[in-house]
């Protein structure tokens, strides 16, 4: 950001800010705009709220499709050119990153978060994206990884919900009745990224980390050993073989796994509303039976971290270096406010609300979201599916979202080591009795070591 621009910016405050952003206050008649939600039904949604943008601000927003894989690379290009677009629809792994090199303007999101109110949005989805000074972009939405686990039978058994360690282990003790019901599905295939996700959720419920603020940090043995029992006790309440996401989701659907962890995105499934993917607990594959059995918890937690964590992925809006600053964030104030109903309707089911609500009605955003229709084959909202108290631990999750590496700066290096898929081998071999729990975390701590 200029200092012109800053010092500009700096003299707003909230809604003060909301107010200056109009028509007469922007220089740029039309801003570009890079998205990575590109198939055709959610770009006509985009289109149609930067039509309503352009209605309300005068301002065209010329909508510009990006596949996911080739982001890092086009921004990189276009930076180096001149020729970022003003606004960009990007994930979490690129937020840091993108500030450090100067492709996106801290300051400008943080003015635009300051506007919005600080205290609107999701405190986990803002802390994934803190830089020293503000935050390197503005949250958009996001998702938390859940465990999935029929309420009915732990209500039956008089078990609590599966919110810890213990209580799930407690749960795979009453439940477990292989082959008619299996206490868990865990994730055991080596080569899937579910095993990799799975896996980080079950570190981080126990407040274990590969990296530190400088760099890899050898895994704590006392606490690396709680995380490999656990698993081990999980992957041997499962069926055999190697089970990755597919497993998990048709053998909860048919009735016979007590708990799975999966994304959100199973929740239009388990209420009958895709036909590719129908449960089978009933011979009515449109029954919303399985959905009414449902509980989910998505702040897990390890006996050496009592307070639990969320895996969460979260995208945000990336104002760039080569903006027209008043412009982009005029846009983003919008999208984030009188059309964040439209934004989040985009794909409801995966875009969890990262702000609330507003100053005047702290909730309102929740609400609205609750109400839009999921589905493929057939729609309905979320709120005619499930009861409030699932609603509120859905969004809830955002609050405590973390990612290995975010917080020390180290986001790229979690990558490398996830993307290694070392962690899956060396826990898969722990679980086929290769060595023992110790000797794994040594062998844990010489491989990622290696990795920068």
């Amino acid at each position: 950001m200029t200092l012109q621009k800053s010092g500009l910016l700096a003299l707003m405050g909230g809604a003060a800010l909301a107010l200056a952003l109009t028509p007469a206050s922007v220089s740029a008649q039309n801003i570009r705009f890079w998205t990575t939600e590109e198939q055709p039904a959610r770009l006509a949604r985009q289109q149609a709220m930067a039509d309503a943008f352009q209605e309300s601000s005068g301002i065209s927003v010329e909508v510009i499709p990006v596949t996911e894989s080739d982001l890092g690379t086009r921004a990189t290009a276009a930076f180096a050119a001149g020729d970022l677009p003003d606004v960009i629809y990007h994930p979490l792994q690129y937020a840091l990153p993108w500030t450090e090199a100067g492709i996106i303007d801290s300051e400008a999101a943080t003015e635009a978060v300051d506007a919005l109110g600080v205290d609107t949005f999701a405190p986990g989805a803002l802390a994934l994206a803190k830089t020293e000074d503000g935050y390197a972009a503005v949250p958009v939405d996001g998702w938390t990884q859940m465990i999935v686990f029929r309420k009915d039978l732990f209500d039956a058994a008089g078990l609590a919900a599966p919110t810890s360690y213990e209580s799930a282990l407690a749960a795979i003790e009453s439940l477990h009745n292989p082959p008619d019901i299996y206490g868990f599905v865990a994730a055991t295939k080596v080569d899937e990224n579910f095993m990799s996700q799975v896996l980080e959720h079950v570190f981080l419920a126990n407040g274990v980390s590969p990296v530190g603020a400088d760099g890899f940090q050898p895994l704590d043995e006392a606490a690396t050993v709680e995380v490999l029992d656990f698993y081990k006790a999980i992957a041997e309440a499962s069926p055999p073989g190697e089970l990755y996401w597919k497993q998990s989701r048709e053998l909860y659907f048919a009735g016979r796994a007590a708990m799975i962890i999966w994304s959100p995105f199973i929740l239009d499934e388990l209420a009958g509303l895709r036909d590719s993917a129908p449960p089978t607990i009933n011979d009515d594959p449109t029954s919303t039976e399985l959905a009414s059995k449902t509980g989910i918890v998505t702040n897990f937690s390890g006996p050496s971290n009592p307070d639990g964590a969320a895996w969460g992925d979260v995208r945000y809006f990336g104002i760039t270096a080569d903006a027209d600053i008043e412009a982009a964030m005029a846009f983003v104030n919008y999208a984030m406010d009188e059309g964040y109903t439209d934004t989040l309707a985009i794909a409801p089911e995966g875009k969890f609300p990262v702000r609330r609500g507003t100053a005047d009605n702290p909730t309102a955003f929740v609400e609205a979201w609750s109400t839009l229709p999921v589905g493929v084959d057939r729609k309905a909202p979320l709120g005619d599916l499930y009861s409030q108290d699932m609603i509120d631990e859905i969004v809830g999750g955002l609050d405590v979202a973390q990612r290995w590496g975010v917080a020390e700066g180290q986001l790229s290096l979690a990558s490398k080591i996830i993307n290694s898929q070392a962690i899956n081998r060396l826990v898969r071999e722990y679980i086929d009795g290769v060595r023992d729990a110790a000797s794994t975390v040594a062998e844990l701590n010489a491989e990622l070591e290696k990795i920068d």
